[in-house]
């Protein structure tokens, strides 16, 4: 009896242990494709699980930072959803490539239209993001997932630093250091790739000279030997045919 109330026990343990910790780790998130560097440009995912075992999402609505706004964002076609990008006016214009930027992307909503996340799967909303902030490190996007039983899951908490995870965190898009060229890459290595590439053709075309003036002064050589040897071959020839006729 007291070995059946044990395992009992035990099995409540690790379906409790199993259900937090799926509810911990199925979140809402934002992960980059590759490298977002601040000040410049970037592609993410915009990651959503299903958490519920009887309803399929069918909504999710993503808010974009209004504190740092952002000129440029493209959601990418998903097959089965259908995007609406949101756009508002900016109290403050921004300036990117010296163009005026009135109004930026507020808000991208994607609604099921012929295809849902379904319990125990997860989809991939990718959007392309630019010009990102220099001065942040990090961008928090609240966003509103919708199952198709009406309820709605609000991933808006922002988390904080030193502070435990919030129930129910906002995505956030951690920046790394600014690149030279605000495109992920490093003008400043492409420049010295290129000058590192010129010196070695430049050190190649020393070699094959140094080689090919070795090459010339051993024919030389080999010229000089041949000469004398002949010469003293005829010397010899000569000494010989004046001793047969003595």
């Amino acid at each position: 009896m007291n070995v059946s109330r044990i395992a009992l026990a035990a099995g409540v343990a690790a379906s409790s242990v199993l259900l937090l910790s799926s509810s911990a780790f199925a979140h809402v998130s934002v992960q980059p494709q590759g490298e977002a560097a601040k000040g410049g440009y970037a592609t993410v995912n915009i990651k959503v699980p299903n958490e519920r075992d009887n309803a399929s999402t069918v909504k999710l609505e993503v808010s974009l930072p209004t504190e740092h706004p952002l000129a440029s964002v493209m959601p990418q076609p998903v097959p089965g959803w259908k995007a609406e990008v949101t756009k508002a006016k900016l109290e403050k214009p921004l300036k990117i490539h010296g163009k005026e930027i009135t109004e930026a992307v507020s808000k991208v909503t994607w609604t099921a239209d012929g295809s849902k996340i379904g319990p125990g799967e997860f989809q991939q909303f990718p959007l392309s993001l630019g010009q990102l902030p220099e001065d942040a490190d990090q961008l928090v996007f609240k966003a509103l997932q919708t199952y198709d039983n009406k309820e709605v899951v609000r991933w808006i908490e922002e988390p904080k630093e030193g502070a435990d995870e919030p129930e129910s965190p906002a995505p956030v898009l951690k920046l790394s250091a600014a690149t030279d060229d605000h495109h992920g890459g490093g003008a400043k290595a492409a420049k010295d790739g290129g000058a590192d590439a010129k010196n070695a053709g430049h050190d190649e075309d020393e070699k094959s000279k140094t080689a090919a003036d070795a090459s010339d002064s051993t024919a030389r050589a080999l010229g000089i030997v041949g000469i004398l040897v002949g010469a003293g071959g005829l010397a010899f020839g000569f000494l010989a045919s004046r001793r047969r006729a003595s």
